[in-house]
């Protein structure tokens, strides 16, 4: 028979083993995932962030996916997707980020079209908690100069938006009311975008250099962004990549690395890239077009 001793012995080895076995377990816990969708969509939509959300749980299991909605409901945050002023989007979702204990070890960040560009304003405006990696699929972070196609292009919604952005998207309704109108970016008229952009000229650095912002993007781990060689809907496609229009003209593009924002280093990317932080992918079809092969091959690596 064991004696008192032993069994005292015995369990306390158990109870110890316990305590590192939850303590290694713990350390090892999968990076949480933050998904922010794109114009006219919505954080649930089955075909859309809600494949993307049960394909992650499938491929990584255990993993917190968080797909963001902005408002109470479906419908305000597709709504709001078009007409909510996006810094007030990006408050809105800082503060659900700060309130969320799963978040608060850090997380990854996949955004899809101008959810890509909204988290990075994310990252550089609200570096609690730490956002790790960004992923931007198909978003627009020069901007776009044209909307060829839109969600629902026969739709009311789409026409209106055409013709607002067409008759004046600098002005401060426009600005103020329209989504789409923060990232309109004219290279005819450089001086009135960064003087009326309310959000995209912010973000990137181009009236005063934030040096709060600029460290808080370098602080990622890896910025990915994806380029659709076969995009029809983002003009210029270019800017998926950070590249966008020469300045004074609407044909010829530059790359990132050829801009002014690059080679002034206003936002960080030139250190960033030379640290191996910038990755550059291509997906070989339309905006935000994929199969699960070329997501999981591409993209899972960096949220693994």
């Amino acid at each position: 028979m064991t004696s008192p001793s032993l069994q005292h012995l015995f369990f306390g080895t158990i109870q110890l083993l316990v305590v590192i076995l939850g303590s290694v377990q713990g350390s090892n816990t999968t990076t949480p995932l933050v998904i922010w969708h794109g114009m006219g969509d919505s954080c649930c939509n089955p075909l859309s962030m809600g494949a993307i959300k049960k394909m992650v749980e499938e491929e990584v299991p255990g993993v917190y996916v968080l797909s963001l909605k902005i408002g109470e409901t479906i419908i305000q945050d597709t709504e709001n997707s078009f007409f909510m002023d996006v810094n007030a989007q990006v408050a809105f979702v800082c503060d659900q980020l700060s309130k969320d204990p799963n978040l608060k070890g850090g997380y990854n960040a996949m955004g899809f079209s101008q959810g890509g560009q909204f988290l990075r304003a994310v990252a550089q405006r609200c570096p609690s908690p730490p956002m790790k990696t960004l992923i931007s699929v198909g978003g627009q972070h020069q901007g776009v100069y044209g909307l060829p196609r839109c969600p629902g292009e026969s739709s009311h919604i789409c026409d209106w938006i055409r013709k607002q952005l067409n008759s004046g998207a600098y002005t401060d309704f426009v600005q103020k009311h329209l989504v789409q109108a923060q990232y309109w970016h004219d290279p005819l008229n450089e001086e009135l975008y960064r003087t009326h952009s309310l959000f995209l000229a912010d973000v990137n650095q181009e009236r005063v250099v934030n040096e709060t912002y600029k460290k808080n993007l370098q602080s990622l781990e890896k910025f990915v962004m994806v380029k659709f060689l076969k995009d029809t809907i983002v003009d210029p496609v270019d800017t998926e990549w950070f590249g966008f229009l020469k300045p004074g003209q609407a044909k010829e593009t530059e790359t990132l690395q050829e801009s002014i924002l690059y080679k002034e280093d206003r936002l960080g990317l030139a250190e960033m890239d030379k640290a191996g932080k910038l990755v550059f992918l291509t997906s070989d079809g339309d905006h935000l077009q994929f199969t699960r092969e070329w997501f999981n091959t591409k993209l899972l690596p960096y949220i693994r």
